[in-house]
Formats: structure tokens, sequence, C-alpha cells
């Protein structure tokens, strides 16, 4: 029986749920310990827009991986269907060698 994957299957949305719950925290915590209301509404500002800068960038680079992984596995698909380049290097080659009869 395979254990249970502690894992999140979206690990992207899981750090801007907690991104998010930051962006609404941090301010009612500056409100109650007495900074102004327009410096709690300019760090939430501004933690929205790292929050949101940093779910791009993360997005961008699973997409990135993501297109690897096919490029790679559909490059190497079987080690039995010579799919790719081989260690060995394998092929014909066409540069004037002709067997010794």
């Amino acid at each position: 029986m395979p254990l249970p994957s502690d894992r999140s299957p979206d690990p992207v949305s899981d750090v801007m749920r907690w991104g998010a719950f930051s962006c609404a925290l941090v301010p009612f915590v500056l409100i109650i310990s007495g900074v102004s209301w327009t410096g709690a509404a300019g760090t939430a500002a501004g933690l929205a827009a790292v929050t949101g800068a940093c779910r791009a960038l993360l997005r961008q680079s699973e997409r990135t991986a993501a297109r690897i992984r096919v490029r790679e596995t559909g490059r190497h698909r079987d080690q039995r269907a010579y799919v790719g380049t081989t260690a060995q290097g394998g092929g014909r080659h066409s540069e004037g060698r002709t067997p010794v009869d």
C-alpha cells in the first residue's frame, strides 16, 4: 500500500495562499501596533506587488521545467527504440570512408 504523499499537487498555489495571508495579516498587525492607515495600505500594496511578481516567476519556472521535461522525454523515450543520441554515436556516416576489400 503506497504511503500518502505530503507534497501538494500544486505547490505554487500553496505559496500564493501564504502570500495572500501575509498581505492581509501584516497590515492588520501594523494598524494594531499604531502605524497609520496609509502606511499599512502602502505596505499591503507593496506586499501584493511582490507576491504577484513571485507568482509570475514561479509559473514561468514551471512552464520552462515542463518544456525541458517534454523535450528530454521526447528525445530519450526508450533505450531500445534508439530515439535520440546514444553514447556510442551510432548511425551511418558518409565522410568518405569506405570498407577496405
